[in-house]
């Protein structure tokens, strides 16, 4: 048995290593910058050695010196199997069905996977405006999973209605006689513990906790009546040599870890 690790595990470390054993098994990864990017990292150091990389810059199959701090930044290209224009990253590569797994983050998510990127409150004079969609609409329509990483577990984040749909999942786009080729956001892992589901026709569901926290606890943070799997698993905590990956290999200048 692996060793356990030290109990001051910070949450960004935490949220890392859960994500980053979810990617067994996936070949392709489309990833955005920070908890993405180090939970990518990591399975290909640990459970998922020959994962490619491709960030929405149009760089596939990153190799960096070091991480990067956006998602432009010179040192993806160094070393890159392919840097891409828009137009075939988009069209040939998303669209063409090449992504196994979509990371894409969220202010505010629904119990069918759908995200809200764009307003908290009202559209007309929203109490915070935030950064809109960028590519994740197609990221959602065309990997073939998505994963959501949210550092906070809150009915205003899981929410029974969202105050703007910014990224539709599937079930919400085929109401609407639109056919998407994934099966939208199949993974969320929170700082409570992990929600999943299967695809179209499925609503997210609890089926694993972290150490010390229970169902109850999940299902009062969460804005809609929660569904718990018969069998909550717990999920284990990070290794001592996880957490030695993370912060001496994968990120030793800290620039996610915090």
């Amino acid at each position: 048995m692996p060793s356990t690790a030290p109990l001051d595990v910070t949450s960004s470390e935490l949220l890392s290593v859960v994500a980053s054993r979810e990617l067994a098994g996936r070949r392709t990864v489309f990833a955005g910058i920070g908890l993405p990017t180090l939970a990518t990292e990591l399975a290909h150091l640990t459970v998922a050695p020959d994962i490619e990389v491709v960030y929405e810059s149009g760089v596939c199959g990153a190799h960096p010196s070091h991480l990067p701090e956006t998602i432009a930044d010179a040192v993806l290209i160094s070393g890159a199997e392919a840097v891409l224009s828009m137009p075939a990253l988009f069209g040939c590569v998303l669209q063409g069905g090449h992504i196994d797994v979509g990371f894409l983050g969220a202010a505010q998510i629904d119990r069918w996977g759908n995200l809200n990127t764009s307003v908290i409150g009202d559209w007309e004079r929203p109490e915070v405006r935030l950064p809109g969609s960028g590519g994740g609409v197609e990221v959602m329509a065309n990997s073939r999973e998505v994963f959501v990483v949210m550092r906070r577990h809150h009915p205003r984040s899981f929410t029974g209605v969202l105050d703007f749909c910014t990224t539709p999942g599937p079930d919400r786009a085929l109401a609407e006689g639109i056919r998407p080729l994934g099966a939208g956001v199949t993974r969320v892992i929170t700082e409570l513990g992990i929600l999943a589901r299967e695809g179209t026709g499925h609503e997210l569901r609890l089926v694993a906790v972290h150490p010390g926290v229970t169902a109850d606890q999940v299902r009062a943070a969460t804005g809609w009546d929660l569904v718990v799997a018969d069998s909550v698993e717990t999920v284990e905590p990070p290794t001592a040599e996880e957490l030695r990956l993370l912060r001496e290999d994968v990120d030793p200048g800290r620039v996610y870890l915090r």
